[in-house]
């Protein structure tokens, strides 16, 4: 199939990225993870002895950043319906983080621990109608909310990508109602034009 001048120009942009250069140069799978660091250094995410649960993490580069934090003393889980390279200190399972089955094998591994810190970088396929994009979006965050609010920690944290747009200021109001703080990050690595921020919730109220 021939390329359309937008994918030429992203395939351009992409490969001139300073940080997907930095990214192969360190050894991390994907641009992703300084978006990650960025919040971590701001927000003091993780700590050492945490458990971490990365949600949709393949390729990995957000577990690669937990795991190389949390120390060994910590625990980082991978869950994503997508195979994955394995990560030394990483525990990955493939399945859906929403099916009752797989998260009573997840609740096995975690044992009678609660979750730290629940990472969320999802983004649905690109159909290209954006409505619909949008749509599928909001409903993967929705469905990681969940998942977080069931295995968070007291004092525990959350962290996903949203995407400006229709259901937006709605799920911003939901994880208010959710969270004692909730604060909306761009990080650096975010490319400008694009229109994902993370919101970061803090202490659910149970």
């Amino acid at each position: 199939m021939k390329r359309t001048k937008t994918s030429k120009s992203w395939m351009t942009e992409h490969v001139n990225d300073p940080f997907v250069q930095r990214a192969k140069s360190e050894g991390l799978r994907a641009r992703a993870a300084y978006k990650l660091m960025e919040m971590d250094d701001k927000d003091r995410l993780i700590k050492p002895g945490m458990v971490v649960v990365d949600l949709g993490a393949a390729p990995g580069s957000w577990s690669q950043v937990a795991v190389s934090r949390v120390g060994v003393g910590g625990r980082v889980f991978a869950l994503d319906l997508l195979p994955m390279e394995p990560i030394n200190g990483v525990e990955f399972m493939q399945g859906d983080f929403h099916d009752a089955d797989f998260v009573a094998e997840f609740e096995a591994l975690l044992g009678d621990r609660k979750v730290d810190l629940v990472l969320s970088d999802i983004a649905p396929n690109i159909s290209g109608i954006s409505s619909s994009d949008q749509a599928r979006s909001i409903y993967l965050a929705e469905l990681a909310l969940d998942f977080a609010l069931q295995h968070l920690s007291p004092a525990g944290k959350f962290v996903v990508k949203v995407f400006h747009g229709q259901g937006f200021d709605e799920f911003r109001k939901v994880m208010g109602g959710a969270f004692k703080s909730v604060q909306i990050r761009k990080p650096q690595a975010s490319r400008g034009r694009s229109s994902e921020v993370y919101l970061l919730g803090v202490g659910p109220r149970g």
